[in-house]
């Protein structure tokens, strides 16, 4: 496997104890300008959770997982603690990914509030502080994925997640969400008046991620800024010349801050507009190509109008599960990549199983000499051991 370096000897030892401390402080004690470039001549490989298919979501582990797979982002949703510390995690309750339910002393934090005009009980992380979040234990959103690993990892700050990516062997890109900002900006608050998204852009900040797409900076520390939020993409952009991505839901679900419609943020008129805020937007897939009974339909105009407004398209989420996998690909997960990537053109995939991607686009479009790992530079030497063999066999 490539990319390993580092990492195998860390993801054990989170597994005997990342919940008794933090990863380790930054700045990466690994930052000496000498790594592996990210990879951009082919659609990126974004690790959507951390490689979670294997490994309970948004956890230390996931993401080194994710790295190690080859993974060129890692993907993760940025909510808030009671006390205002950014932490990764996907839902706003608790219940459904961390044993929160088991602990006694938390019993009475139940609460019932409104979330995208839905009332939602449950365990919210705003009623938390960051030390009992630490408490908990992460397990596996899917019951028909592996277990093993339920109660050994601990929920991750934000700046937990940053070190992870700083502190890899090679050049790997972050990619975090502003997730639910109504609701957090609602019940957390921060002194002098900072909102969520504040407090969001000085973690960037302070760790050095800047630059637009493709420049020096955005190179060295590669960066996706995410949310379905299309006010908080308009905020921070006064703040920020990063890259970002507005996200798009099903058809059914407005916008959870504007009230918008699908229909209107898919429109010509309204990709101009947004146009001037982000690079792309991050559709649901089967918005892109309808589903029904399980078999794709004829595809939508998106992506091409999406390509005609100079935005990128990089839809979620791909699955290799039988379950995700619509019949048209016969249960092969390659198929589904190979429909994606050549028929719709798009320019990124979120996924669940990093590996999967990654062997697939190695074996479809392996990048080029000059921009592989170290373990190019063993392929040229066999090249050349070949070339010589051959030579002497003419002899």
């Amino acid at each position: 496997m490539r990319f390993t370096g580092f990492i195998p000897l860390l993801f054990l030892s989170l597994i005997a104890g990342c919940a008794a401390r933090p990863i380790y402080p930054l700045p990466s004690k690994n930052a000496d300008g000498k790594k592996q470039p990210l990879q951009t001549s082919r659609p990126y490989n974004i690790a959507h959770r951390g490689s979670n298919g294997e490994i309970p979501e948004e956890t230390a582990a996931a993401y080194m997982r994710a790295i190690e797979e080859g993974a060129d982002f890692i993907e993760t949703d940025i909510l808030s603690s009671k006390d205002g510390v950014l932490i990764c995690f996907h839902d706003v309750t608790l219940d459904d990914t961390t044993d929160v339910a088991e602990h006694k002393e938390f019993a009475n934090r139940k609460r019932t509030y409104e979330v995208q005009g839905v009332n939602t009980t449950g365990f919210f992380s705003v009623d938390f502080s960051l030390k009992e979040l630490k408490k908990l234990r992460v397990k596996q959103r899917y019951s028909f994925r592996d277990q093993q690993y339920n109660g050994k990892f601990s929920i991750i700050t934000f700046e937990e997640f940053i070190a992870i990516a700083l502190d890899a062997s090679r050049v790997v890109g972050i990619y975090p969400e502003i997730k639910n900002p109504v609701l957090i900006n609602q019940h957390v608050k921060w002194a002098g008046g900072k909102k969520f998204e504040d407090k969001f852009m000085e973690t960037l900040n302070k760790y050095g991620y800047r630059g637009s797409y493709m420049s020096e900076d955005w190179l060295k520390q590669p960066i996706f800024i995410q949310s379905f939020a299309p006010t908080s993409l308009v905020y921070i952009s006064n703040m920020t010349d990063s890259p970002k991505i507005f996200l798009i839901d099903d058809i059914t679900i407005p916008t959870q801050d504007t009230n918008q419609s699908y229909w209107e943020i898919t429109s010509d008129a309204y990709l101009d507009y947004i146009n001037d805020y982000v690079i792309g937007i991050g559709p649901w897939k089967d918005t892109v190509v309808p589903v029904i009974n399980n078999y794709l339909q004829t595809p939508t105009d998106l992506v091409a109008r999406a390509h005609a407004h100079d935005l990128q398209v990089h839809p979620y989420t791909y699955r290799n599960e039988n379950l995700f996998l619509h019949f048209n690909f016969h249960q092969d997960e390659y198929e589904e990549y190979d429909y994606w990537i050549n028929k719709i053109g798009v320019d990124g995939l979120f996924t669940d199983f990093t590996g999967s991607l990654h062997h697939f686009q190695e074996l479809s479009s392996p990048l080029s000499l000059d921009q592989s790992d170290e373990n190019s530079k063993a392929s040229k030497l066999l090249h050349k051991i070949a070339s010589l063999v051959s030579s002497y066999g003419k002899v």
